[in-house]
Formats: structure tokens, C-alpha cells, sequence
């Protein structure tokens, strides 16, 4: 996104036009996050008045984006630990 006047004044201006193009997609990223964020919350909200508990909703999320290996070694962990609490 360099216009040709900031071509014509030289590699400062050249730079500037870069720094513009990267500032402006930054900011369309941006608010393209914020929408798909005002997306997820309108999913999450959805599913709660469906009857549905987020809270367990977001954890199944979150589980899901983990490893197999990793998600095992982590619920054994917390079975260790719930054990040596008392907590079964």
C-alpha cells in the first residue's frame, strides 16, 4: 500500500508506506478478532439458555486443542492429586 508520492521522496517514506500496510492489516486482524470473539460468546450464551453448562462446555474446548498424550499424562496428574487429597 505505498502510494507513488511516498515512492518519490525517497527509502524514509518507502518505510513509512510499509509501516501504514502493516499497521493497517494489524488493525484489521484486529477487528476481525474482536467479531469472532462477540461470535464465540454469542455460541456460548446460546448454548446456556439451551440448558447446557459453559463452564464444562469451555474445559471440553480446551481438552479437545491438547495432544492425547498430553491430556492423559494431565488427568492422571489430577487423579493423583484428587486421591492424595482424599477427594475419591
Amino acid at each position: 500500500m505505498v502510494a507513488e508520492s511516498d515512492e518519490a521522496t525517497g527509502p524514509q517514506t518507502v518505510a513509512a508506506g510499509q509501516l501504514r500496510a502493516f499497521v493497517e492489516r494489524i488493525e484489521r486482524v484486529q477487528e476481525d478478532i474482536a467479531a469472532l470473539s462477540d461470535d464465540k460468546k454469542e455460541i456460548f450464551a446460546e448454548a446456556k439458555s439451551m440448558g447446557f453448562d459453559t463452564k464444562a462446555l469451555r474445559s471440553i474446548v480446551k481438552m479437545r486443542k491438547q495432544d492425547p498424550a498430553e491430556r492423559q499424562e494431565a488427568e492422571a496428574m489430577i487423579d493423583l492429586y484428587k486421591a492424595a487429597l482424599g477427594m475419591e
